[in-house]
């Protein structure tokens, strides 16, 4: 048992002095990234936190210096990927112009959609629901409904027919916000 314990302690040194012996590698990769002496720091650091979290994971023998450029490579393109998704607004202009629809409308509009989903016959409404909400396919549709894929196709068919009446849907221009909304959040979002 003491002989395991001291070569457990051995590997742990072994891989720390292996690790602290390239940093001015790291460093020096990390700021040809990054291009900023103080981001090629935090990127050291963080490549050097999350090795020393995965040290078990590291083989020993192995070369030490490539699986840390490895991590800190793919630290940098996911700060990288982080970034381009967020949004600088450190004078909060965007954050001042930032508009969304009423929540109201949508949940009157989903009433609506229950109330004429209800009023659909049996065999329609769960051939749409199968179909248009469960993600079915029309053929999976006719096996769970045990009837044939035309069938289940006209049953879809004839659903969306009748939710369009029931709805007094004609077109694209249906769905949303009613004009009024739309020209007052157009405006905010216009400025």
């Amino acid at each position: 048992m003491t002989g395991d314990k001291a070569t457990e302690d051995d590997i742990a040194r072994t891989f720390k002095r292996e690790m602290l012996s390239c940093l001015p590698s790291l460093r020096a990769f990390a700021y040809s990234l990054s291009g900023k002496p103080d981001r090629a720091d935090d990127l050291v650091q963080d490549a050097i936190m999350k090795a020393w979290a995965k040290q078990n994971s590291f083989e020993p023998g192995t070369n030490m210096k490539a699986w840390l450029f490895t991590i800190l490579r793919n630290e940098f393109y996911s700060q990288a990927r982080k970034r381009g998704r967020e949004i600088q607004d450190s004078d909060g202009l965007f954050t001042e112009r930032l508009a969304v629809h009423p929540a109201q409308h949508g949940n009157l509009d989903m009433q609506d959609f229950r109330r004429a989903l209800d009023r659909l016959a049996d065999d329609q409404r769960e051939a749409i629901i199968l179909v248009g909400a469960s993600g079915f396919s029309y053929e999976e549709a006719a096996v769970i409904c045990g009837c044939a894929l035309g069938t289940i196709k006209s049953r879809v068919n004839r659903a969306r027919n009748r939710l369009q009446e029931l709805l007094q849907v004609s077109g694209e221009q249906d769905y949303g916000p009613d004009p009024d909304t739309a020209a007052i959040t157009n405006r905010a979002f216009a400025g």
